[in-house]
């Protein structure tokens, strides 16, 4: 129920604001607005840190405002180094990433085989279609290989210093759902395809089909 004894609309209700929401509510100009362009101002670290989940945190406080997460989003990145910065024309600071800035939540394809296409949708809502510009990635851990997929949403001053997203574990079982076999030089693969490009998920053991 409402303030007035209405019911409440659940499907378009916002969640509630955090301290987080609260404090960068007066930021969003200085983001969106153009400046001159010129050398940003070094800010040094600031309160920011990203979840493994995609859960961004400002001063320990969740940012549940989507559109703000989104904004910050827009102005998030990633140095040789391998470290995260929020920049502005006017000013930069470095905060701190868990594993992948963003996750891929969604799946959707058409076509099949080679002709097929796989597209990702993100936490924050961007879309991203797999292929040659943007590869996906498997990394296993090195004490349980647990595997972990990525795919690229924007090329980074280093080969291996794009700006990815996580692909989650449900989306992760879809993807594996769609896989076929193939050799890939002497070895046989399970992978996908999009785009006319071949994404290996991991290498078959000899005999299996």
């Amino acid at each position: 129920m409402n303030d007035t004894g209405a019911p409440m609309d659940v499907a378009t209700a916002k969640p509630p604001e955090s301290a987080a929401d609260q404090a960068l509510a007066g930021c969003t100009d200085r983001v969106r607005r153009p400046r001159p362009a010129r050398v940003p101002t070094e800010c040094g670290d600031l309160p920011f840190l990203i979840k493994r989940d995609g859960t961004w945190l400002y001063r320990g406080s969740p940012i549940n405002r989507k559109e703000l997460v989104c904004l910050f989003a827009s102005v998030l990145r990633r140095e040789e180094d391998g470290s995260w910065w929020l920049q502005t024309p006017a000013e930069r600071g470095r905060i701190e990433v868990e594993d992948a800035p963003f996750v891929a939540v969604e799946l959707d394809w058409t076509g099949d085989g080679r002709s097929q296409v796989l597209s990702f949708r993100t936490n924050i809502d961007e879309v991203v279609t797999a292929g040659p510009d943007h590869p996906i990635r498997i990394s296993h851990d090195l004490f349980t290989c647990e595997p972990t997929p990525y795919i690229l949403l924007r090329p980074g001053a280093a080969e291996h210093l794009g700006i990815e997203a996580r692909i989650n574990r449900a989306t992760y079982y879809e993807l594996v759902a769609l896989a076929v076999p193939e050799w890939v030089g002497n070895k046989r693969q399970l992978g996908v395809w999009s785009c006319g490009r071949f994404f290996s998920l991991g290498e078959l053991p000899p005999g299996e089909a």
